[in-house]
């Protein structure tokens, strides 16, 4: 009789797996650049003067916070294409990563927003108006004075947003995606639904891996920052 755990399994997901590895990187990674230029936006209008953009602004946090990952891939997915027949265009040939990078770009910005908009507003401001009554522009006060700074409070945050997104895109494999979780998927119909345990702990032990990684890195780039802010104080 077959045993009902055989850790061999586990063993041989491990190169099943790994090679689908760069496609969940490559919809993280175009999802943090669109999501975080979209977060600036998103920020810039919360920040800004103009009421209108900011209940806008706080209108898509709050929405984009409160709706489920997989909900909005659904109505992402399955709405888009709607929307667009009513205008004449089709959009079923469109490949899936599309749809997945709208999606949880979407989701990172308002996450990025938040981010930007609480490291922007933890930096004393006097600095920016000393720094331009001795003779810099707004925007050398801005690129040489205020980012730098904001850049620091907002890595910790950046990094958990990050890995975040590296979890709730394991979504993707609902609509068919097939990154590493969805690889897990297929392996597991190909065993005909046995030794689902094992795989799913080779997957588990990927996903491990992968955030250990990104958090030292996070904490390394932060000591290294902070570093560099604590020397700028000093002198």
């Amino acid at each position: 009789m077959e045993k009902y755990f055989d850790a061999n399994y586990i063993w041989e997901s491990f190169p099943l797996l790994l090679p689908f590895l760069k496609v969940t990187f490559l919809v993280t990674g175009l999802s943090v650049l669109f999501g975080t230029l979209l977060g600036f936006l998103i920020a810039a209008m919360k920040l800004g003067n103009n009421k209108i953009a900011r209940k806008i602004a706080n209108g898509y946090i709050t929405a984009l916070r409160c709706t489920p990952s997989i909900v909005l891939l659904f109505l992402v997915y399955y709405g888009l294409p709607a929307l667009a027949e009513n205008f004449g265009i089709l959009l079923d040939n469109v490949d899936k990563i599309i749809f997945i990078v709208i999606t949880f770009s979407l989701q990172f910005a308002a996450a990025m927003a938040e981010v930007i908009r609480s490291a922007y507003q933890s930096i004393d401001k006097g600095q920016f108006e000393a720094a331009v009554s001795v003779g810099l522009s707004p925007l050398q006060a801005y690129r040489r004075i205020i980012f730098p700074q904001a850049f620091v409070v907002a890595l910790p945050n950046f990094g958990n947003s990050l890995l975040e997104l590296i979890k709730e895109g394991s979504l993707a494999y609902t609509i068919g995606f097939i990154d590493v979780m969805g690889k897990a998927s297929l392996i597991i119909d190909g065993r005909f639904n046995a030794h689902a345990l094992e795989t799913y702990l080779a997957l588990s032990i990927i996903y491990w891996v992968v955030s250990v990684i990104i958090e030292q890195v996070f904490l390394r780039l932060e000591k290294a920052f902070s570093k560099g802010k604590q020397v700028i104080k000093t002198t």
